[in-house]
């Protein structure tokens, strides 16, 4: 997968701008799309849906995770790319990492999508302040009652880590 020609990196590119166009004129949802390629071959397609299904976490890059993951039996995507018309937010990055991708290509940077109003400045912001100084409380409750579940988990014999 590492050598896949640019030939090839810009006809997938060029698929998922496509995906993010049709988005476009085909509702209401944002203007992104993506897809994760495997084996030189596309194996999951997303475009925003957000607005049609009310779902904030409905992001090209995720529906097109979520999607390859179905298409593969697997919730690892090891070996697989994702390229994707703008810059993953801090929430689609987290998914990649999560989902085992190797390699994000993108088009637009987050500071295009904030000139749009897609900005995602405070979320990086957040991310980086302890959680005292977040906007967002966090509060810790029930972590006695929580640890059993993960203690019982843990001393599964046929548990599979992910």
């Amino acid at each position: 997968m590492n050598n896949v020609g640019e030939t090839m990196k810009r006809e997938f590119m060029d698929e998922a701008v496509r995906l993010s166009l049709e988005s476009v004129r085909g509702g209401t949802d944002g203007p992104f799309g993506a897809v994760v390629v495997k084996d030189n071959r596309i194996v999951g397609r997303g475009s925003n849906q957000v607005i049609s299904t009310n779902d904030p976490t409905a992001h090209a890059e995720i529906i097109a995770i979520r999607d390859a993951c179905r298409n593969l039996g697997s919730c690892h995507l090891c070996g697989a790319e994702i390229y994707t018309s703008c810059e993953p937010c801090p929430m689609c990055l987290a998914a990649i990492y999560w989902a085992q991708l190797e390699r994000v290509y993108y088009a637009l940077t987050r500071q295009d999508a904030a000139a749009m109003g897609f900005d995602d400045a405070l979320i990086y912001t957040e991310l980086s302040l302890p959680i005292p100084k977040r906007r967002l409380p966090l509060h810790q409750l029930a972590r006695d009652a929580a640890l059993v579940a993960l203690r019982e988990w843990n001393d599964k014999p046929d548990r599979k880590l992910y």
